[in-house]
């Protein structure tokens, strides 16, 4: 499976993400849709964005009992997505029952990932609000290899964390890494963080790109420049 960059769409309203989109006479994009514009526009959103012929990842995180888990994978199973998360902190039965929920009648689903710890989550955080002792980087493998137990296509983990995830878990589970950054560009809210290029060199698979794509000045040339840097 080859290299690709995701553009993070997360804006407020469909007619926000359509403007930005519109911008794309081009290569279509594979676009993320989050939770504050799923929780917007509901599953239309992801409807329209589908038959605008781009590829999607539907990024909710998914994080209940498996049961409901599993129920509503069920429902998700119907939106035409190519990708869908959980977190992988709700343990493998939650993760099995995902993957039991999202698979349809026909045997096929959406490349289902588990995300470890947030790019926004420092090991301090982690101990001090979560009560995780661990050092972080054992704790994201430790959650990667659950998600590779319990039958899931890869994680969402922090670039950084990319090539040894592939070493714990073999080359061909994925690693979906958001925590890109241009060189010298504003680092937000994340904290562990690289370049497209960085990225690519320590083995990321997907990389997930925001602001600096859709707050930039033009954004194809933006979202062209990390094309070049990380797939190219």
């Amino acid at each position: 499976m080859g290299k690709d960059v995701i553009i993070a769409c997360d804006f407020a309203s469909a007619q926000a993400t359509y403007d930005f989109l519109d911008k794309f006479t081009g290569r279509k994009p594979y676009v993320k849709i989050g939770m504050e514009l799923f929780y917007a526009e509901g599953p239309a959103i992801v409807r329209e964005i589908k038959a605008r012929g781009h590829k999607i990842f539907l990024d909710l995180k998914l994080h209940d009992i498996p049961n409901t888990v599993r129920k509503s994978m069920a429902v998700l199973s119907h939106l035409d997505v190519d990708m869908c998360n959980l977190h992988a902190g709700g343990t493998i039965a939650m993760m099995e029952a995902a993957l039991e929920g999202l698979t349809r009648p026909d045997g096929t689903r959406p490349l289902l990932i588990a995300v470890t710890q947030l790019t926004s989550t420092s090991e301090e955080r982690m101990k001090e609000d979560l009560l995780i002792n661990e050092p972080i980087d054992r704790v994201v493998m430790h959650y990667a290899a659950n998600a590779k137990k319990a039958g899931l296509d890869g994680v969402v983990c922090s670039p950084l964390e990319a090539g040894k995830v592939h070493d714990v878990c073999g080359k061909n589970f994925l690693t979906v890494t958001p925590g890109v950054r241009f060189a010298g560009g504003d680092v937000g809210d994340q904290s562990r963080i690289t370049t497209p290029e960085g990225a690519k060199a320590i083995g990321s698979d997907y990389i997930v790109v925001g602001r600096p794509i859709t707050a930039a000045a033009d954004p194809v040339a933006a979202y062209e420049r990390c094309v070049a840097e990380f797939v190219d």
